[in-house]
C-alpha cells in the first residue's frame, strides 16, 4: 500500500496539486469517521487532500491544545487506507507567517454566537478562519466535513456561499459506535466507565427523535430525561431547523446537544421530522 505524498510549505503544496481537488480538513488523530470521510471524498475529484493541522486560533486559553492527540504517523496509515493522495501537514508558523494575532480574520456571525458559540464565544472565528486559509492554500474544489460538528458545517456552508469562495461544501453522516457514540478524537479520553455512560448521549437524541410527532416540547422532554437518568447535565440541549433557526411545525428538524463526561466534552446531534402544524 504506498503512502500520500506529506507536504509541508505553500510551495511544496502549489507543485504537488493538479486536476480538480478534494480536501477533508482535519486536526489528526485520526479514527474510521475521518476514514469514512476520505472514502466519501476520494471519487469527487481527481486529487485527494488531507489537512492535518491542530489549529491553536480554536481552542481558548485552559482548553486542551496542547494535550489534544497527535498521532502523525498513525495518522498516514489512515490516509493510505482511504487512497489520499497529498497529506497537507504545515506548522503553525506556515498557516499563520503574521502571527496568531494577525489583524484579518472570519467572523462567524450571529450563528456563531449560539449553541457552542456561546459556551467558547472565540472558537468559531478560529475554526472559520483557518478553514479559509486551507481553501485558499489548497484550492478545492469540493471539501468534505463530518455531519457531527453540525454547527461547524453550517457556518462553513455559509461562508463558503456568503463569501464566494467557490468550494462545494460537503457533508457526510457521523460515524458511531456500536453503542451509538459519535466517533471523535476526544473519546479516547473517556475512562472505561465514563465511556459506557458516553453512550447515553445518542440514546437521547433518538429518545428525542422518536418523540418528534408529538412537537419540540415533547422531543426536548424525552431528550432530558435519558440525559437526567444518566446523571449527565448537558451545556446545551437545543432542538432548531437544518439552518440553526428556530424549528418549524412540520418541517425537518435537528436536535443538537453538547455535555461532558468525566474530561471530554462530547457534541452529538439528529435529524428529526417534527410534528405539529
Amino acid at each position: 500500500m504506498t503512502g500520500p505524498l506529506v507536504v509541508r510549505t505553500r510551495e511544496e503544496l502549489r507543485a504537488a496539486t493538479e486536476g480538480t481537488i478534494a480536501l477533508v480538513p482535519t486536526m489528526g488523530a485520526l479514527h474510521d469517521g475521518h476514514v469514512q470521510l476520505m472514502k466519501h471524498a476520494r471519487p469527487l475529484a481527481q486529487t485527494l487532500v488531507v489537512s492535518i493541522f491542530v489549529n491553536p486560533t480554536q481552542f481558548a486559553p485552559g482548553e486542551d491544545f496542547d494535550a489534544y492527540p497527535r498521532t502523525f504517523d498513525a495518522d498516514l496509515e489512515r490516509c493510505a487506507e482511504a487512497g489520499v493522495d497529498i497529506v497537507f501537514a504545515p506548522t503553525v508558523d506556515v498557516m499563520y507567517p503574521d502571527g496568531l494575532d494577525a489583524t484579518v480574520s472570519v467572523d462567524a456571525g450571529p450563528l456563531g454566537q449560539i449553541l457552542e458559540g456561546a459556551q467558547r464565544p472565540t472558537h468559531f472565528r478560529g475554526v472559520l478562519t483557518v478553514v479559509a486559509k486551507l481553501f485558499g492554500l489548497v484550492g478545492p474544489d469540493v471539501a468534505v466535513f463530518g455531519e457531527k460538528d453540525y454547527q461547524q458545517l453550517t457556518l462553513i456552508r455559509l461562508m463558503a456561499r456568503e463569501l464566494c469562495l467557490g468550494v462545494e461544501v460537503v457533508g457526510c453522516p457521523t460515524v458511531r459506535e456500536a453503542d451509538g457514540l459519535a466517533m471523535s478524537s476526544r473519546n479516547r479520553y473517556l475512562e472505561a466507565d465514563e465511556r459506557q455512560l458516553a453512550g447515553a448521549i445518542n440514546a437521547a437524541l433518538r429518545a428525542g427523535a422518536a418523540s418528534g410527532r408529538e412537537g419540540g416540547t415533547a422531543v426536548l422532554a424525552a431528550a432530558r430525561a435519558v440525559l437526567d437518568e444518566h446523571g449527565i447535565t448537558p451545556d446545551y440541549l437545543e432542538l432548531t431547523d437544518p439552518d440553526l433557526a428556530e424549528p418549524v411545525p412540520g418541517r425537518e428538524a435537528r436536535l443538537l446537544v453538547a455535555a461532558r463526561v468525566g474530561r471530554p466534552r462530547l457534541l452529538d446531534n439528529i435529524a428529526l421530522n417534527l410534528g405539529g402544524n
